[in-house]
């Protein structure tokens, strides 16, 4: 037998570690006896008393136990060392030391003698508090999580609804419920950013409005950040001012100028200005269009305030109160400002993209994506090679004879970089599309960055350019 220079058995050393290593403590019950012995490890995660004290037949060792758990867990515990001879359980416990409430996690076996009758039962416990509250909140994230995305599936779908109502082409649909989705991919992408804690109106603005009519837009005023479901409204009223400038107010003309200023109350909340001048001669609308009852009606209730919208000669002006309640503190994580994103008032003055004899490789794991990709690449005369929806595949396919590709930039969890690498070496052009935003996609590669949700247009033209270049 090998023993250490305290004299104590090498087995029982590394029991020992390992006991302490884990943070379980141990303990044992003498049948014969009667007897429980708890060792000081056990004493520290449990809150019982080191020592031997008199088992009362197991009672000893479930006098700890929650009320709310100790017959499930005593019932539990005893039909499985009938059964099969050891038990494991999970369990809270009332610590007889602070009284504190811990989830406690035990485990153990049934000895018996060489007639099968039980002598001792010997077993380990250990705190999982951690764990648990770990799991507790993941669940509360979960639930959180599956809140949300419900919450903006049925905002998608009223959002199209509400703008199929209120166009009279496919064309027109198309881009301008493209439009008023982007703007709440936009809002959504501050959000989380920040962990979903808020999003400032500097940003919003800088989204709407910093990517059309460059130095035509200016907006400024304190910093103050908006709850998710402020900021999203206060994105689309922007994207709705901002699409109608370009169309047909301040910005459809070089001379004009859109003003956005807010400032906050004496009640917490907050009032935004946007004027529009130097335009031309404003003519009030005789239609009411989705963009107006948008303003009017859903902005004013989802900021718990109100709006003004005046049709003035020289310009529009609006005037957006917002309650206290539409304003949050500052978040512990606060995102950079965003790319500002582009609004074209005439898409479709750009002609249709021509990709005949070009053979382009479509990478992306949403199969409704995929088929998106390859029905608008196939109508600009494009041969799609793929879809590939997963690396391995995508990998295979290069093989081929490819003359450029479009990337998701993550697929199931692996980074698309293994083929983007590839595809720089050979000199094959390729455009990343991707929900990630630009910080998403694989760095260190001259390729253009499409953020869904985007337009397959938007694609093809991207991967036109490419070629053409």
């Amino acid at each position: 037998m090998v023993k250490t220079a305290a004299g104590r058995n090498l087995d029982q050393e590394r029991l020992e570690l390992a006991l302490e290593s884990a943070r379980l403590g141990d303990y044992e019950w003498d049948m014969i006896e009667d007897v429980v012995r708890i060792s000081p490890r056990m004493s520290e995660v449990s809150g019982l008393p080191v020592g031997e004290w008199p088992a009362e037949k197991g009672e000893f060792l479930y006098r700890g136990v929650h009320p709310d758990d100790r017959d499930r867990t005593r019932q539990f515990m005893e039909d499985s060392m009938r059964a099969e001879g050891r038990f494991e359980a999970e369990y809270r416990r009332i610590r007889e030391d602070d009284g504190r409430t811990v989830w406690m996690r035990s485990s153990g076996l049934l000895v018996c003698d060489d007639e099968g009758r039980p002598t001792r039962a010997v077993g380990v416990a250990q705190d999982i508090g951690d764990r648990r509250a770990e799991e507790d909140r993941r669940r509360a994230l979960m639930a959180e999580l599956d809140h949300r995305v419900k919450n903006v599936l049925a905002a998608v779908q009223a959002l199209a609804v509400q703008t199929a109502k209120r166009t009279t082409s496919l064309d027109s649909f198309l881009s301008t419920f493209s439009g008023r989705l982007k703007s709440m991919a936009s809002a959504n992408e501050l959000l989380t950013a920040a962990r979903w804690r808020g999003a400032a109106i500097a940003h919003l603005a800088a989204a709407e409005l910093g990517g059309i009519a460059p130095g035509q837009t200016r907006w400024e005023g304190p910093e103050l950040f908006l709850t998710p479901r402020a900021a999203n409204a206060l994105s689309l009223a922007l994207h709705e001012l901002a699409t109608n400038a370009v169309k047909y107010g301040a910005l459809s003309v070089e001379s004009g100028r859109v003003e956005v200023r807010w400032a906050q109350v004496a009640d917490g909340g907050f009032e935004l200005f946007w004027t529009e001048t130097g335009g031309p001669p404003v003519v009030v609308p005789t239609h009411k269009g989705f963009g107006s009852t948008l303003l009017g009606q859903v902005t004013g209730r989802e900021l718990n305030g109100e709006v003004e919208l005046e049709y003035r000669r020289g310009g529009v002006n609006v005037r957006l109160r917002a309650g206290s309640a539409a304003v949050v503190s500052r978040p512990e994580t606060v995102p950079e400002a965003p790319a500002p994103r582009k609004i074209e008032a005439t898409p479709a003055a750009q002609g249709p993209v021509d990709l005949r004899g070009k053979r382009v490789l479509i990478v992306e794991d949403a199969v409704l994506l995929a088929l998106e990709l390859e029905t608008g690449l196939s109508d600009a005369g494009a041969q799609v090679v793929g879809p590939a929806y997963e690396l391995a595949e995508a990998m295979s396919l290069l093989a081929g004879q490819i003359d450029a590709a479009v990337l998701d930039a993550n697929l199931n969890g692996l980074a698309v970089t293994p083929v983007a690498e590839a595809l720089a070496a050979r000199g094959v052009p390729f455009v990343f599309a991707t929900g990630y935003g630009d910080s998403g996609a694989p760095m260190g590669f001259d390729a253009p960055i499409i953020r869904k949700p985007y337009d397959v247009t938007q694609v093809a033209a991207a991967v036109g350019a490419l070629l053409a270049s």
